[in-house]
């Protein structure tokens, strides 16, 4: 994009999301555009100064407790700003990816669509509803092999139950790529059916 705009990757864990958005950035640094990278703070599952895809790859990155932080940490010349985990932050994400983009900052974001349940996560929605452009990714589903756009959350091998937190950090000890079909939730409302 030659101006202002908001890009989103979207898709289950496990679907090359961060992989994604480092690839994004590393073309814009090619570029020798400035770039700014962001996270969540409660993502530290691999490194908390960086953001690191599943299969090891590896960008520096200022990791925020909020939408707030990263408003008063860009750079006046600063062309890119990415986010990764956008699912952890506050719904003011969205007030601040429009208001950069209004001025110019193509913003490229990445996070979990979905909870583990299945429902829309954090201000994921919002983000998709304001971005000129989404990518959503899907994974290989592990019980069938069919492309898995849903995360499973795994409580001692068993599928968590619908009233479990929505939030836990984890990698593959915790959560696996599911299939619409094999995607189970024990405890949902109106039975396990997933939306």
């Amino acid at each position: 994009m030659d101006q202002g705009g908001i890009e989103v990757i979207c898709g289950g864990m496990f679907s090359g999301k961060t992989e994604e958005l480092i690839r994004r950035i590393r073309r814009a640094q090619i570029a020798r555009q400035r770039v700014q990278v962001f996270k969540h703070a409660l993502d530290d599952r691999y490194a908390v100064g960086a953001i690191t895809s599943h299969d090891g790859a590896r960008l520096e990155a200022v990791a925020v407790g909020g939408s707030a932080e990263i408003a008063g940490l860009v750079e006046p010349a600063t062309a890119v700003v990415a986010v990764d985990e956008a699912q952890f932050l506050d719904a003011g994400i969205t007030a601040v990816a429009v208001d950069l983009a209004r001025r110019g900052v193509r913003v490229v974001l990445a996070g979990l669509d979905t909870d583990f349940r299945g429902e829309p996560f954090g201000p994921m929605p919002q983000l998709l509803a304001v971005a000129e452009a989404v990518t959503k990714l899907t994974a290989i589903c592990v019980v069938c092999g069919a492309p898995a756009t849903r995360t499973q959350r795994l409580v001692d091998g068993r599928p968590a139950r619908y009233t479990d937190p929505v939030i836990l950090v984890g990698a593959q000890e915790t959560y696996e790529a599911r299939c619409r079909r094999c995607h189970d939730v024990p405890g949902r409302p109106g039975g396990g059916a997933v939306l």
